[in-house]
């Protein structure tokens, strides 16, 4: 379980494909105080920890996260938001993630504004009944609040700590992000579905 705020950022050193797996090795300021089969948040998808050596951990991503996420997009070099998993004893600073992604969703603007920046993104309108006007979102794993939203479209607000510390400051038109949308309104649909 995570909360959708970033602790840092990491940046892939190595992909070695085998079979329909890939296995990623991430360098980050975090990589040596991981634990062997620790859970850690990698752009919003859960993923295991494997192996620590000198300030980089590996992970392996099977066929199913490859096909739902957009790590198959990633290269040596791509910069990946992490957090570690929520401790029971702090805060909800942000919504709960449980970094099982649902789909990717495009990339199709982004405006600066005077101190901040917005991202618009499209997403398979199949999936629209499970967002809301100012209902929070995770995008690689960051947190963040919905608006403008659209059949099959919607706007998020990146303030500069975000912009700064996140992949964020990377994500231009075309790109791909992954989303998880809210598990509180994964629940209602699903109860609403089978009335």
């Amino acid at each position: 379980m995570f909360t959708g705020i970033i602790e840092t950022t990491g940046v892939v050193k190595d992909i070695i494909s085998s079979g329909t797996n890939k296995t990623f090795w991430i360098a980050s300021s975090i990589s040596n105080d991981l634990s062997i089969d620790q859970s850690v948040s990698h752009n919003g998808v859960c993923l295991t920890v494997e192996e620590i050596t000198k300030g980089v951990h590996k992970l392996t991503a099977i066929e199913e996260t490859l096909l739902k996420t957009n790590l198959n997009s990633w290269q040596i070099n791509s910069v990946v938001n992490l957090e570690r998993c929520l401790q029971m004893n702090g805060r909800l600073d942000g919504h709960i993630v449980q970094g099982h992604v649902d789909t990717i969703a495009t990339c199709v603007e982004v405006t600066a504004k005077e101190g901040s920046w917005e991202y618009r993104f499209q997403f398979d309108e199949k999936f629209a009944t499970l967002i809301i006007e100012k209902g929070s979102i995770s995008l690689n794993g960051i947190s963040l609040t919905i608006f403008n939203i659209q059949k099959d479209s919607f706007t998020v607000a990146i303030i500069p700590y975000t912009y700064l510390h996140t992949n964020m400051q990377f994500l231009k038109p075309g790109d791909s992000i992954n989303i998880e949308f809210d598990m509180i309104g994964k629940y209602v649909t699903r109860m609403m579905e089978i009335r």
